[in-house]
């Protein structure tokens, strides 16, 4: 049996918070960038699931903005649009995290099936695993774009299956992202959750992942032993 795996890309393969270098140049205050940008991103998920419960979708893109504008607010940071736009501009060409590249070489030298899964449009994605230059790795990316919903939603995973042809029992999540691990699970899937950080915690639901590691160089024994 050859796995499938359906890596998450925000967070996962690519880190959110590559921006903390320029807002730091924008705000002046590291500590504050670090905050700002940790604000952002749970913003951009929060916003992601409220549009996915209502049935109001739009694009990542439009999420990742208004998620922008309220962390603005929030912080009293009275941002021009000028500096939004250079902000928008290095989210759509964030850096891989360093363990990505040895981590997918391990998996596709196993044999591995590789596919991006994301929330991001499947342009978007695919601008950022070039610019990231591990883009080969992947036989393809799979967005739920096409479907104009966000994960968890269980149509998520299902829309995963059909487009790369896997078995729910022969394919894998890999994420950084508790909610998107428990999801996958629900959905029949496998799932490896990637703990980046020791005080990173998975949410106490009663499913558990399938495999958890701190790095993506442990995915080639965990899944392929």
């Amino acid at each position: 049996m050859t796995p499938t795996l359906a890596f998450d890309v925000y967070g996962t393969l690519i880190d959110t918070h590559g921006v903390v270098g320029k807002l730091t140049e924008i705000l002046g205050n590291a500590d504050q960038a670090k905050a700002f940008s940790q604000t952002w991103r749970d913003k951009q998920l929060e916003y992601s699931f409220r549009r996915g419960l209502m049935q109001n979708y739009t694009t990542f893109a439009v999420v990742t903005h208004d998620a922008l504008n309220y962390t603005d607010s929030f912080y009293k940071t009275n941002l021009n649009d000028t500096q939004k736009d250079t902000l928008l501009a290095v989210y759509r060409t964030l850096p891989a995290f360093g363990d990505v590249e040895n981590g997918l070489t391990a998996l596709k030298n196993a044999g591995c099936r590789m596919f991006a899964f994301s929330n991001g449009s499947r342009d978007a994605v695919e601008t950022l695993l070039d610019t990231a230059g591990i883009s080969h790795f992947f036989e393809g990316v799979v967005s739920v774009d096409d479907i104009k919903s966000f994960k968890p939603n269980p149509g998520t995973y299902a829309h995963f299956l059909r487009e790369s042809e896997a078995k729910a029992n022969e394919a894998w999540l890999i994420s950084s992202n508790p909610f998107d691990v428990i999801g996958s699970i629900s959905a029949g899937m496998r799932a490896a959750w990637v703990q980046r950080s020791p005080e990173a915690i998975f949410d106490p639901w009663g499913i558990e992942p399938t495999a958890i590691v701190s790095t993506l160089t442990e995915l080639e024994e965990k899944i392929v032993g």
